[in-house]
């Protein structure tokens, strides 16, 4: 166990509220306190993420009402001043940061505070204060300096109505370094508008997500579960959105969906994105949204980040899994848009990192879907762009990266995968491995077909591992290899499943192969 806090704290701050956390009055001594607010205004919990060696950022949204139908939280027309406090043990005895922050109408009265000065390699303990009222206590850290251990786990595509986001609550409980969510953090139909194959457990609040209060609403609706609470408590967040937090596969401008309307509500999207994630003010570039970053954990690790959907050409052939389609072949087709893929590149030719992780959306491994004579390709993930995959591959070749490793959501199936210039060619060498979340909550339970699995990874001899299930990815690093367990639940259509390793491998250092 850790210094500081112990699970059974973290996992019950918030059935205990805040009862006896109060902040001094130094904290807030700046100007005064806006007038007390009758009701809790932290009902959508509090966030850290995008931590350095000697900062982090820390979020949090103040909403009374969170489902209020204007979207903004049931809070009063004016602004708010927000105390916060940040200290190196769980009872704050030792506070080594404090400060004001004003919650903003204009932006939903959310708060990003980037804390900077502290030790690298620490836990970090905090809470914040407004109008009366306390927020629970979370707990973050800081990266290392040098070459340590890394715990991070993976997450992706959690849909209200599908299930109980019980892997989230399991996430929480596993005391990570840090939490990866790879997208589709929201999703933006109205209610009962995709269907899980078991039904719907609970609702969406409003219709399908156009204005800035639909999306505001469906951020502040998804935060009020308290497993997804727990999670954001228990470790700070990397973040990235997929198609969902706007519209179900969405492309770059230039696709079908690039008319005027269609960007205005990308940009509204975009920015009630921005008020519900612990992100940096730097990420918000006027009315869209720089996602695709670097995060490094100190000498161990380096996470690209990237963004799959601003910058790519619409999908080929019509969208969907095609058969027979020669447009995805084209050599001009991008998913990753020509500045992006140069800051990859380039990003990875010049890490010094032991392990370098790209953090992407859609499943950059070939899967052929249809077993025997003849392929069928997903037109929505990297088969649909197999050019740019291959130069992509080639180019993490030549350059030498150390130890790539590439993690992805959006498929709602674990996946475990090698990865090949050339997936044809059983010569073509092994650059990468491939690590897939199946997701959270979308689609209901899952299933695990033993026969449909075993046709599958005969067809595509380069994946490992497939599973169907519902669940999340846990990662354990060290400078000399990488252990990954895929956990999954049994159930999500109602709460409490356990979670259990249905498989693991492990990856050593230079060696870019999935050993089970």
């Amino acid at each position: 166990m850790r210094n500081g806090i112990t699970r059974r704290s973290l996992l019950t701050a918030l059935a205990a509220g805040a009862g006896g956390l109060l902040l001094p009055d130094a904290v807030v001594a700046a100007r005064p306190v806006s007038r007390a607010l009758r009701r809790d205004p932290f009902t959508l919990g509090i966030a850290s993420g995008d931590p350095t060696g000697t900062g982090v950022v820390l979020w949090t949204r103040l909403a009374p009402d969170p489902t209020a139908p204007d979207g903004l939280g049931g809070m009063p027309a004016h602004d708010v001043e927000v105390g916060w406090q940040l200290a190196a043990d769980e009872r704050f005895s030792k506070v080594v940061a404090s400060g004001t922050a004003v919650a903003r109408r204009e932006t939903a009265h959310s708060v990003h505070v980037e804390v900077d000065g502290l030790e690298p390699g620490r836990e970090y303990f905090y809470r914040f204060r407004a109008g009366g009222h306390i927020s629970p206590a979370g707990r973050t850290r800081t990266a290392p300096a040098g070459v340590s251990p890394l715990t991070f786990a993976m997450a992706s595509c959690a849909h209200w109505e599908h299930g109980y986001y019980t892997a989230y609550r399991r996430i929480a409980e596993l005391e990570p370094d840090l939490v990866v969510h790879l997208g589709d953090y929201i999703y933006e139909y109205r209610p009962l508008g995709y269907r899980a194959p078991g039904g719907a457990v609970r609702e969406h609040v409003g219709g399908k997500c156009k204005t800035l209060a639909d999306y505001r609403i469906r951020h502040a609706q998804y935060k009020t579960d308290p497993d997804l609470q727990a999670a954001h408590l228990a470790a700070p967040w990397l973040v990235a959105f997929d198609d969902h937090e706007v519209e179900n596969n969405w492309a770059g401008p230039e696709s079908s969906l690039g008319t005027p309307d269609f960007l205005a509500r990308r940009a509204r999207a975009f920015r009630a994105y921005y008020e519900h994630m612990p992100l940096r003010r730097s990420r918000q570039r006027g009315t869209s949204i720089r996602i695709h970053r670097r995060v490094h954990w100190g000498e161990l690790a380096s996470f690209h980040l990237l963004d799959t959907r601003r910058f790519r050409d619409d999908q080929a052939c019509g969208d969907g899994e095609r058969a027979g389609c020669h447009d995805r072949l084209d050599p001009g087709r991008t998913i990753l848009g020509a500045d992006q893929r140069r800051w990859l590149l380039d990003g990875l030719a010049r890490s010094r990192a032991r392990w370098n992780f790209i953090a992407q959306q859609v499943l950059m491994a070939q899967r052929d879907a249809m077993t025997g004579p003849g392929t069928r390709f997903n037109m929505d993930g990297w088969d649909g762009y197999a050019a740019e995959r291959a130069r992509l591959l080639h180019r993490i070749k030549e350059v030498g990266v150390a130890n790539p490793v590439v993690l992805t959501g959006d498929a709602h199936m674990h996946h475990a995968a090698e990865l090949r210039p050339d997936f044809a060619d059983p010569d073509s060498p092994r650059v990468a491995v491939e690590l897939v979340t199946s997701s959270v909550s979308s689609d209901g339970d899952g299933y695990h077909d033993d026969a449909r699995v075993a046709a599958l990874l005969r067809e595509n001899p380069h994946i490992a591992y497939l599973d169907e299930r519902r669940g999340f990815v846990v990662c354990r690093v060290t400078a000399e290899e990488m252990t990954v367990d895929f956990r999954t639940l049994g159930y999500v259509s109602r709460r409490g499943a356990p979670a259990r390793t249905t498989a693991r491998f492990t990856v050593r250092s230079g060696h870019p192969q999935l050993i089970a």
